[in-house]
């Protein structure tokens, strides 16, 4: 018995002896000390937490070389492997999670409208519930400052660009022909409907190096990632009618919506300045189908949509006015595959396909185009921390547009273009502190029809100044081709190229969130031309240029007012140009100097009804007037529209839904069109050019049949 204890004795002595004592101190990057991180030796069960004072101290048996680990809420998780004799009176300094919610976020020029995003602006529900919108998307986004109001084009005009420097994209892929074609003074609309989107990033400038070919702004709209549910959707309006699908099976889902609208009935009973020979009619459709792999997800998109009418317009030059015919048939689609390939590397490959028709007559003369384009894009992504990230890509556009035009005075022309353009890109996104973050990337691109070769930087950085607030910086280089309004007549030329500047402060508290943000924008190698209309006959160079400056304001607030949702929003735009016909360097006649939004919405319980007001508000534009000395030497008088609409909840599942845009009737003037000739004063005659109609009156009956319901009063509106 006595050599037993002698044994154990000798035994409880080694282990003591073998014991190695671990101490330090945890701090954070101010060195104030973090009580209660956890202190360990990872694969073992050795530990303790820290102090008060920071301060830790256990003791292990493990030895050699170790891992010790130290963790707390809301930090980085700190690692230091080597030898246990090593972990003796450290000093460890925790860094702050920078995936943390409250982290800075780089939001110079960008607008985002999404529930999944960090600082939204804008809700998916609001694109289809503000009064002036009428559910177009792009209508929603004009309430936002940055915007200009152009009412007879409908288009988007940003920070002094016109509305051909704005791209649209798609799951991150290019739409090349986003808006249905029009003729003067009737406003276009977006294709797509609101419906099959849940993102929506509005970037007025300084954005990513991801995205080229536009001088002004990219607008990145997200299809919805996986549907919760089967649904149906009834739609049926004084101006046609919807029916929309979901199907969801184990391992897939699809979507589908169409639409047909029809405006003969309409305009028979609000007649318009226009004299109607066929009112617009046609019909869309949509379809979106999604398979979820367990790295990734497929999307599949497509739209097609086939439309026209005929109509002879006012014009001050033709007694018996100007007869336009036009047929339309238009093909999207769309393929976007986005997945993990290891725990530090995602990928994403898309492709789009972009088919448009157009049969178009004028007076006699007939016109015939067509555009194929192609755009394919692949990205790569490194994590190599949270702190940094790497992105990767390259992409292709492909455009053929071909056009043929045929009058009873001329030969049959043919002509058009073919345009390939090669890029690559790279960015890196650093976050120094939950404070303080930068994003730089490097554009390189290569077109085919000019043989030119052109290097875009891009730098933004943000500094958050309070647990609220932040500041943010961007600049970048920005180029595009132009369009195919120029490029069929001419491809002897350079890429136009912009350089923006951009000071952003954004304070985002509950409910409330408030932008105040000032940009330049400096244009070179704008297209010009020396012909009244852009012709076979024009002369074309590079020798236009531009600048845009001002500050845009911006204001939302849901929590003050109970069941008040209301946002302001304010432009002030200082513009000039040289370019395409331009006489003289002038304000473009696009350009608002003053632009203001007030948007209002109230929930009524007792009436289970929501009540929206859009008043839109913005100073004269530039026209010309050849009775007196100087070019865009006049200004129309200002813009003012007040919209109305009421949706009520018949049940959760129905809702009855009347708007009216331009309630009080505000007599509103695009410009002016003046005589070919002078009359026998030697003055030339005018003629105001106002909106084809003064007010528009919607109104439409929604039904959704699901299966589980809905939680969300307007969520199906």
């Amino acid at each position: 018995m006595k050599t037993v204890y002698i044994i154990l004795l000798s035994l409880i002595s080694y282990s003591a002896f073998s014991q190695v004592e671990i101490s330090g101190t945890v701090l954070d990057s101010k060195n104030i000390p973090i009580e209660g991180a956890n202190v360990y030796i990872e694969g073992s069960y050795d530990g303790t937490t820290s102090n008060a004072m920071g301060e830790f101290h256990f003791q292990t048996s493990e030895t050699g070389l170790q891992t010790l680990i130290v963790s707390f809420l809301s930090y980085e998780t700190y690692k230091l492997e080597a030898d246990v004799s090593m972990f003796i009176t450290i000093t460890i300094k925790l860094r702050e999670d920078v995936n943390a919610l409250d982290t800075v976020v780089i939001s110079a020029g960008t607008f985002e409208a999404g529930d999944n995003s960090k600082v939204s602006v804008l809700k998916p529900l609001d694109v289809v519930t503000t009064a002036s919108a009428v559910g177009d998307f792009v209508g929603a986004l004009q309430t936002l400052p940055g915007t200009t109001t152009v009412a007879e084009d409908g288009r988007l005009f940003v920070r002094g660009g016109d509305a051909n420097e704005t791209q649209i994209f798609i799951d991150g892929i290019r739409v090349f022909t986003p808006y249905t074609p029009t003729t003067n003074n009737i406003p276009t609309r977006g294709r797509y409907s609101p419906f099959l989107f849940d993102g929506i990033t509005f970037s007025t400038g300084g954005y990513s190096a991801e995205y080229g070919q536009a001088l002004s702004s990219v607008l990145l709209l997200n299809t919805i990632h996986e549907p919760e549910q089967n649904k149906t959707d009834i739609g049926i309006m004084s101006v046609g009618g919807s029916l929309g699908h979901t199907k969801k099976w184990e391992k897939s889902s699809l979507s589908v919506n169409g639409s047909y609208i029809n405006l003969a009935p309409y305009t028979a009973v609000f007649p318009d300045r226009n004299e109607w020979d066929k009112p617009f009619n046609g019909g869309s459709g949509e379809a979106v189908f999604r398979r979820p792999f367990n790295s990734g997800i497929l999307k599949l998109y497509t739209a097609f949509e086939s439309g026209g009418f005929a109509l002879t317009q006012e014009d001050i030059n033709a007694p018996e006015g100007v007869y336009y015919k036009l047929k339309n048939n238009n093909l999207y689609f769309n393929g976007s595959y986005r997945g993990v390939l290891s725990d530090n590397w995602t990928i994403f490959g898309g492709l789009s396909y972009t088919y448009a028709h157009n049969d178009i007559q004028v007076f006699l003369d007939d016109i015939n185009d067509t555009e194929n384009a192609v755009h394919a894009k692949f990205k790569l992504k490194r994590r190599f921390s949270n702190r940094f990230k790497l992105h990767v890509g390259a992409e292709y556009f492909s455009t053929d547009f071909n056009e043929k035009y045929e009058s009873p005075v001329t030969d049959k022309l043919s002509y058009g273009f073919k345009n390939n353009i090669s890029a690559a890109f790279t960015e890196a996104d650093v976050i120094f502190s939950k404070k303080f973050a930068l994003k730089g990337g490097l554009r390189l691109e290569y077109s085919g029809l000019f043989n030119e070769v052109t290097i875009s930087p891009r730098l933004s950085l943000a500094y958050k100044t309070s647990k609220n607030s932040q500041i943010s910086w961007a600049y970048g280089n920005f180029y595009q081709n132009p369009d195919s309004s120029i490029l069929k007549f001419e491809q002897d030329l350079q890429a136009q190229k912009t350089t923006h500047y951009i000071l952003n402060y954004q304070l985002n508290r509950d409910g409330q969130i408030f932008r105040a943000e000032a940009f330049y924008k400096d244009y070179k190698n704008l297209i010009k031309y020396n012909t009244e209309f852009v012709g076979l006959n024009s002369d074309f160079n590079n020798q236009g240029f531009a600048f845009a400056k001002g500050i845009d304001l911006f204001w939302r607030d849901n929590k003050s007012l109970k069941n008040i949702d209301y946002w302001v929003s304010y432009s002030f735009l200082d513009s000039e140009r040289d370019y395409l016909n331009y006489l003289e360097p002038a304000t473009p006649n696009f350009a608002n100097t003053h632009n203001l939004s007030i948007i209002g919405k109230y929930w009524v319980e007792n009436w289970k009804s929501q009540i929206g007001l859009s008043y839109n508000f913005a100073s004269g534009r530039t026209y010309t007037n050849p009775n007196l000395d100087g070019f865009l030497n006049q200004k129309t008088k200002s813009y003012n529209s007040l919209s109305l609409n009421w949706a009520y909840l018949v049940t959760p599942q129905k809702i009855l839904y009347v708007s009216v845009n331009n309630a009080l009737g505000f007599n509103n003037i695009n410009g002016y069109q003046y005589a070919n000739s002078p009359d026998v004063t030697g003055n030339f005659a005018s003629r105001a050019l106002k909106p084809a109609a003064d007010q528009f009156f919607f109104i439409g009956f929604f039904w959704t049949i699901s299966e589980k319901g809905t939680d969300n009063q307007l969520n199906n509106l």
